[in-house]
């Protein structure tokens, strides 16, 4: 089963740029399709594999994190080729 899975790291701190950059590099070292905007980072790909690397990336970056919030949304199907048809 395909997934495309939406997210937004927010490091409450000062200096949250670091954290994020790690996150999203983490990310894009996997065999997955990840794709960034200003405002979010999706990933793309099998279920069992998106979920296997997100829990283990999420679980890290709040170990590293005093106070962190992730927003995640989860699709099940693959968008990564999605352009509006408008």
């Amino acid at each position: 089963m395909k997934v495309s899975v939406e997210l937004t790291l927010t490091p409450l701190q000062d200096n949250f740029e670091p954290p994020i950059i790690n996150f999203i590099q983490r990310l894009r070292a996997s065999d997955l399709t990840v794709l960034e905007n200003p405002l979010s980072t999706q990933v793309y790909g099998d279920y069992d594999k998106v979920i296997g690397l997100l829990q283990a990336e999420i679980k890290d970056a709040f170990a590293n994190l005093d106070h962190v919030v992730l927003q995640m949304k989860l699709v099940k199907s693959d968008r990564s080729t999605y352009e509006p048809h408008f």
